[in-house]
């Protein structure tokens, strides 16, 4: 990385100085300043030179002192010095070589040592200027670029250990639920029980490879659910009613690993429980415009509470956001005067 970086910098050195050079040339010949005794080349071909070497080492002088950390208005001021400074350099240089040199092989007279010196840091200003602009914007072009990458980096970082947090505490949640309502199985109905282990079963051997991943199709989502919703059955009997209205095309969807599974389980825990007469519990999966609509609806009463209280439902709302952003919603409202809704709202990819 660091030699291709180099390779990088040394061929932009040759190429913006020989640029450099070629306008010199060529408003020489416009101008028809060429001379038989190749005095203008050889002043050019110094220039360069001297050009090279002295800009070089003020990039020496930049990167051995951090300058490039610096605030931008230690920068600014510390980049204009250096520009006035090298610029001194070159004119130096140069002028003494035209007035010694180039009068030698002129074999007659030069402008005179102020004429070519200030000439000469009048240009030298001017290009280390647009060289220092250049060196100066590619930095600070390629430093924003990194602090994007690192800013995408940690919140990719912040929105996994989120997520991870998030499946840590929804796993025991569900399980001490579940495990309760085996409990009540025992004393009543024994062989009820024993048939509630192996779903307990199913259901952990599903949560477990969900764990894995972001997302999983809401089939699989779909057997969770109704393995939990066959334990509340043993439990509630005849109070509990259960609906499903699934569109055969959106069974293929992504959606949050548990999600429906937490808000089966809200439904039933904060409504039909609350019930004496029991309840329904209706599931709803389709296709509403460009989102895929998951619905939840339960016998109950909110109390006037629409916001997101518990666990529960806060980690519906959190994880939408996480993975799907702002287009993903989240609703719970009253929509008849004894039934709740739970309403999840995907945007489609």
């Amino acid at each position: 990385m660091q030699l291709a970086l180099s390779s990088r910098y040394w061929l932009f050195q040759l190429v913006g100085w020989g640029v450099c050079a070629l306008i010199n040339l060529f408003f020489a010949f416009v101008f028809n300043q060429i001379d038989d005794e190749g005095i203008l080349f050889c002043r050019v071909l110094f220039f360069v030179e001297i050009g090279v070497l002295l800009s070089h080492a003020m990039r020496f002088t930049i990167k051995s002192n951090n300058l490039l950390i610096r605030t931008i208005n230690h920068q600014v001021i510390v980049f204009l010095i250096l520009t006035l400074l090298y610029a001194v350099a070159i004119a130096t240089a140069q002028s003494i070589f035209e007035s010694s040199y180039l009068l030698i092989m002129s074999k007659g007279e030069v402008a005179p040592f102020h004429i070519l010196y200030y000439r000469n840091l009048w240009s030298g200003f001017i290009l280390l200027f647009i060289w220092n602009c250049i060196y100066f914007m590619f930095h600070y072009v390629a430093k924003s670029r990194k602090q994007q990458m690192d800013t995408l980096q940690l919140e990719a970082m912040v929105k996994e250990l989120e997520l991870k947090t998030i499946k840590a505490h929804i796993n025991p949640h569900f399980i001490f639920n579940a495990l309760n309502s085996i409990r009540a199985l025992i004393d009543e109905n024994p062989k009820r029980a024993r048939t509630a282990v192996t779903e307990l079963s199913n259901i952990l051997r599903s949560s477990l490879r969900a764990e894995k991943a972001e997302t999983v199709i809401l089939g699989e989502e779909l057997k969770i659910v109704k393995d939990y919703l066959a334990l509340e059955k043993m439990r509630f009997e005849d109070r509990l009613q259960i609906e499903f209205n699934i569109a055969e095309e959106t069974l293929s969807q992504q959606v949050p690993p548990m999600m429906l599974q937490i808000l089966v389980e809200n439904a039933i825990k904060h409504g039909i429980s609350k019930q004496v007469k029991g309840g329904v519990v209706k599931i709803y999966s389709g296709f509403r415009e460009r989102f895929h609509e998951l619905i939840v609806q339960n016998t109950g009463y909110l109390n006037g509470h629409t916001s997101y209280v518990g666990f529960g439902l806060s980690s519906t709302h959190d994880r939408l956001q996480l993975l799907f952003g702002e287009k993903a919603k989240f609703e719970i409202s009253q929509v008849h005067n004894d039934l709740v809704e739970a309403k999840v709202s995907i945007p489609l990819l």
